[in-house]
């Protein structure tokens, strides 16, 4: 049993029927870094903003519903492009399909930065989330060709660690860039490190290429178009009344829709999403504990970053820096997770690492609707969803590819991708509805009375989250040592 892709022979990568060239010897390091600096950057963009939210607010007059969809039109066509950007890199090239990736992401960074209303804004970082979708997916995939079979387990966990730094680090590295320069330098960041990443990727990973087959483009419209109609009504609810035309035709839509979307891929010779992946138990175990960790810590990532400052007076830097007890423990735990996978397994790793993080969102909660709460007191709670978030980032991508045959690696890591974004979208959907439907608003008096109901419900659906991890296989991701006789 493998618990990565396995890679071609290091000698020779092919890169068309009869034509072999041979490959450049790469330091291991320099892979990473490659492979990991674009992916950084995609995933430091899902939350980036997110310290940066109320500042935007006053600079851009936007309301709560279009703060949600900043944030949200860039998960979304993260979310809606990835499956589809990864079939284009088993037929064009993974690497090509790559580079084109980090450059879209770039000039739409440079679009976000000169945005001057919520409107222009949330167009650019739609384009930005179709970027982030061809970089995301393609990345591990690259990595994993790029590394000797030796290395690779500590690899992917060395690549789980920057992935989940990415996305723990954003509310940091945004608040800084914020209170030091501007909402817009959070966007010009990420140019030079394009600049830097293109011609590094082109020298350090090797082209490669899949399966190839036709992009299934009805099974991504419907898909893409169903995500969205549900998410819009989700956030439309409290405004419109949860039995309104609007809000129920919406819902209804979006669920007929995935309907379609599944009769589609049954049928379909060249599905987006080939349903048979699912019959591999590690891998729908996996996915399912990945949208309940994205629902769950996204929603509350939103909410509390806000909460720093509107509740508790910070600064967005200040609001930044005080993240750290949750940001800074994945750069600890999660590269021993992904050392420790080959030795247990993934079960007890992310089933731990989703019970912890529950009850650092309950800790979060009970504080903030007890009333007068102060900073320290929230420390624990911070931590303890920090361990947890370094003991799934790494085993969660080992089980997603762990029973995989090689030519679906780049399809089921692309999947299980998705799924993460389409959870956060969902994730800042509900949990903003529950803080409305709660009472809570933007103000310091009323941000604690949505927040802690909004965080119980978070807490509850990554619980959910730990109890599926139970019926992982407790083989998956073990290594058995072979022994010769």
């Amino acid at each position: 049993m493998t618990i990565a892709p396995s890679a071609p022979p290091r000698s020779a990568v092919t890169d068309a029927p009869g034509r072999v060239r041979a490959r450049r010897t790469v330091p291991v390091a320099v892979a990473l870094v490659a492979a990991s600096l674009p992916m950084f950057m995609a995933t430091l963009d899902n939350l980036v903003m997110t310290t940066a939210l109320p500042v935007l607010r006053t600079e851009l007059s936007a309301s709560l519903e279009q703060l949600q969809w900043m944030v949200n039109a860039y998960t979304l066509s993260f979310a809606s492009l990835m499956i589809a950007a990864a079939t284009l890199g088993d037929r064009f090239g993974r690497r090509r399909v790559f580079v084109i990736g980090i450059t879209v992401f770039a000039l739409a960074s440079i679009a976000s930065a000169l945005s001057s209303s919520a409107e222009m804004l949330i167009a650019a970082r739609a384009l930005q989330g179709a970027g982030a979708a061809a970089v995301m997916p393609l990345s591990l995939t690259l990595l994993a060709g790029a590394v000797p079979a030796a290395r690779r387990a500590m690899a992917i966990g060395i690549w789980g660690a920057v992935s989940g730094l990415g996305v723990a680090l954003g509310p940091v590295i945004g608040g800084a860039v914020v209170d030091g320069i501007s909402w817009e330098a959070i966007f010009w960041i990420n140019v030079p490190v394009a600049i830097v990443a293109i011609p590094l990727v082109r020298w350090a990973l090797p082209e490669s290429h899949g399966r190839r087959q036709s992009l299934d483009v009805l099974g991504l419209v419907l898909a893409g178009t169903g995500v969205l109609s549900l998410v819009w009504a989700i956030i439309r609810g409290n405004d419109d009344g949860w039995g309104s035309a609007r809000v129920v035709g919406g819902m209804a839509l979006g669920l007929a829709l995935l309907a379609g979307f599944l009769l589609r891929e049954q049928r379909t010779d060249h599905p987006l999403v080939p349903l048979r992946l699912f019959r591999v138990r590690s891998f729908s175990i996996a996915n399912a504990s990945a949208l309940a960790f994205s629902i769950g810590v996204f929603g509350v990532v939103f909410l509390l970053s806000q909460f720093l400052q509107i509740g508790l007076g910070y600064t967005p830097l200040e609001a930044g820096v005080r993240t750290l007890p949750w940001t800074a423990a994945p750069m600890l735990v999660a590269p021993v997770a992904g050392m420790l996978a080959p030795r247990i397994g993934v079960r007890p790793l992310l089933a731990s690492g989703l019970a912890l993080q529950a009850l650092g969102l309950a800790w979060q909660g009970l504080l903030v609707g007890q009333g007068g709460v102060v900073y320290v007191d929230l420390v624990p709670g911070l931590a303890m969803a920090g361990i947890g978030m370094g003991l799934t980032f790494a085993p969660s991508a080992t089980a997603v590819l762990a029973d995989m045959a090689p030519d679906d690696h780049g399809t089921a890591s692309s999947v299980n991708a998705t799924i993460r974004e389409i959870g956060g979208a969902l994730g800042i959907a509900v949990l903003v509805a529950v803080f409305q439907a709660a009472g809570g608003t933007l103000t310091p008096e009323g941000y604690a009375a949505g927040l802690e109901p909004a965080a119980y419900v978070a807490a509850a659906i990554v619980g959910l989250g730990a109890l599926v991890t139970l019926w992982m296989p407790r083989s998956t991701g073990r290594v058995v040592p072979s022994t010769t006789v």
